[in-house]
């Protein structure tokens, strides 16, 4: 690989090192400053080589888009001529319809806009819809998006000799199945229906779940209903212990303390966003994700 440096902010600064010890690379700090009217001061490294990688994952992303931005636009100031994203979480990417008359598509609107900031851009499991490719989001020269399904089943082997793996609603299926094919699990996959951001019903599949273990796996945990609510369903049905690996520890507001409180006994996440759960490194996905456009 060509001489890269890596830059990162202190919120996300542990992943980034740990990307930059998986490709041998340096590592430097972007300072921010905000000032008291919410505005947000920016100084990026200079003497800078042609190719930058800005590493940031997007959960809260109102600030920090802004912060990229600003951000962006001093590393080509300073001689960066190829930037990279690489956002483990990324942000907006729900939204790829007007399900209601008057709605912005969201996906469109920042896909663009990284897309005319990056040159690249690479993520891991965005939460998309109809649209089928990262490239169809995010318009960049390179839009990558890598799948931690290798990491969660490589983590689950080494954590249990056995298991029932349990996708929360039909959207989880693609990751459940194909960690439960490596791995060598049984899996199962719940029917949700969404009345609201925190209404939710779950229903299992028939089948017998006395004496099971059974570990969720979902690619995000938001408000954590989804979680919860399976997990009541599971513990009613017989299971002996649950569960939960998510990509995405999100947990907004109470959801920690509420997929706990249904009964859940541990909480797994890769660290895309920084959370007291992480116990999964992408640092070695990203850092392949990286080799293979550089």
């Amino acid at each position: 690989m060509d001489k890269v440096l890596i830059v990162g902010f202190e919120d996300y600064r542990a992943q980034a090192q740990a990307l930059c010890a998986a490709l041998q690379l340096d590592y430097q700090e972007i300072r921010l400053h905000g000032f008291p009217d919410g505005e947000s001061l920016v100084q990026v490294p200079v003497d800078l080589p042609a190719h930058v990688v800005l590493v940031r994952s997007l959960n809260q992303p109102n600030n920090k888009l802004i912060e990229l931005l600003l951000s962006v636009s001093a590393l080509r100031r300073h001689g960066a001529r190829r930037i990279t994203l690489i956002a483990p979480y990324l942000c907006y990417m729900r939204q790829d319809a007007e399900n209601h008359p008057g709605e912005a598509v969201s996906q469109q609107v920042i896909g663009q806009l990284l897309a005319d900031s990056f040159d690249d851009v690479i993520t891991v499991d965005p939460h998309l819809h109809r649209v089928r490719r990262l490239v169809q989001a995010i318009p960049a020269r390179h839009a990558l998006a890598v799948t931690a399904a290798g990491e969660i089943g490589q983590f689950l082997k080494r954590k249990y000799t056995d298991g029932l793996l349990v996708g929360p609603d039909c959207e989880s299926e693609q990751w459940v199945s194909e960690i439960a094919t490596a791995v060598g699990f049984s899996y199962a996959v719940a029917n949700k229906v969404r009345s609201g951001d925190k209404q939710v019903a779950v229903s299992l599949p028939e089948r017998d779940y006395a004496g099971q273990h059974a570990i969720l796996i979902d690619d995000m945990a938001s408000t954590g209903r989804t979680l919860a609510q399976a997990a009541e369903k599971l513990l009613q049905g017989g299971a002996r212990q649950v569960d939960a690996v998510v990509t995405h520890p999100l947990f907004c507001s109470d959801a920690e303390q509420v997929i706990r409180q249904s009964g859940v006994t541990h909480i797994w996440s890769t660290d895309s966003i920084a959370h007291s759960t992480n116990a999964i490194s992408m640092a070695n996905v990203l850092a392949d994700a990286l080799r293979q456009i550089a």
